[in-house]
């Protein structure tokens, strides 16, 4: 009996590893495919996915016109909340785990991609490079703005000493006129560098989500699964609803021009769809399991991570909770905590599905 059990024992052991190893393998599961059935879930994803980013991105741009929804009032600071929120979500929960998979797949050499980290070390230095970008262009702007307002500037300081005795008689016998309300000009200069900032934030946040999102619309686009994209397209779509929520509240803030907002908004709601068209048209070369696709996809997934991550926190919520309206109002922190968490709450429950 005990020799029974000995050899049963040695012969789990020596199978075990083998069982294990059959599970992960890198050849593309032919068992589930229907290019007739999964082309018409994708062009149902495409169409889906359009509306839903469409809408959302447009919500805050079209919201500023109504008054309650304007970026000086509280709801606008709970609202920005929550789609900070989604967008963390987004880098933590989407994006930075499918990069892990990617680079860390069985399917690539050993040397040097299981010898070193590289999805944290993509995602830190994407992290570290949109911090310089951010800084340069904010700096960048600012002194280009400066250069283009001090001429006006000192012709009026010329004009205004020139006339020194007129309008200090004047003052005095009109003394009505003195105290108008005439905006300063360090009001000024704080108001447009506030502007440059959140225009500067909006595009590099833009650059983000654009990048990842072409990623999984290619991964769709390519894939012949039904099974694997019926539940994906009420996901993304959802995905893309929240996350044009958050871009459109940065893109109300930066004040853009109304052809600028439009185009922004145009290119966020196109790019998942046009993923998925070019993963259509490249359905027969593409092998998701490849070295070249999986490095790709994980690198270029990584950097997204860190871009958005690092927007998420410092360009969008320390920013805001920072922010003296809501340091000095209690329950505005309450309601954008509250607005925050279930933002990110929200945008972890659809990593179910995708």
């Amino acid at each position: 009996m005990d020799e029974r059990l000995r050899f049963l024992f040695v012969v789990c052991i020596i199978m075990f590893p083998s069982v294990v190893l059959g599970e992960c393998t890198c050849d593309e599961d032919g068992g589930d495919r229907d290019k007739k059935k999964a082309l018409r879930y994708k062009i149902a994803a495409i169409i889906s996915i359009l509306v839903g980013g469409g809408i959302g991105v447009l919500i805050p741009i079209l919201g500023k016109t109504i008054p309650a929804l304007r970026p000086e009032k509280n709801i606008f600071f709970i609202i920005k909340a929550f789609a900070a929120g989604v967008i963390l979500a987004t880098g933590f929960i989407h994006v930075l785990p499918d990069a892990f998979e990617s680079l860390t797949s069985p399917c690539l050499n050993e040397h040097p991609w299981g010898d070193f980290p590289f999805t944290g070390f993509v995602a830190m230095v994407a992290a570290i490079g949109t911090l310089m970008v951010d800084a340069s262009a904010t700096s960048y702007y600012s002194r280009s703005h400066f250069k283009k307002s001090q001429p006006a500037v000192c012709g009026d300081e010329e004009k205004a000493g020139e006339h020194e005795g007129h309008v200090h008689v004047h003052t005095h016998a009109t003394h009505g006129h003195s105290h108008g309300s005439v905006p300063s000009s360090s009001d000024d200069e704080l108001g447009s560098a506030e502007l440059i900032r959140h225009r500067v934030i909006s595009q590099v946040l833009e650059l983000g989500i654009v990048v990842h999102s072409v990623i999984i619309g290619i991964s769709l686009g390519a894939s012949e699964s039904p099974k694997t994209i019926k539940p994906l397209v009420a996901a993304l779509t959802f995905h893309q609803f929240f996350e044009g929520m958050g871009l459109g509240g940065c893109i109300v803030q930066a004040k853009f021009k109304v052809r600028a907002a439009a185009i922004m908004a145009l290119f966020f709601s196109l790019t998942t769809p046009v993923g998925i068209g070019i993963g259509i048209g490249i359905t027969e070369v593409y092998h998701e399991n490849s070295p070249t696709a999986l490095i790709v996809e994980g690198v270029l997934n990584a950097a997204s991570a860190g871009i958005l991550i690092y927007m998420a926190l410092v360009d969008l919520l320390a920013a805001d909770f920072m922010n003296p309206k809501m340091q000095s109002n209690g329950r505005l922190q309450v309601g954008a905590n509250l607005s925050l968490l279930i933002g990110a709450g929200l945008m972890s429950l659809i990593a179910k599905w995708a």
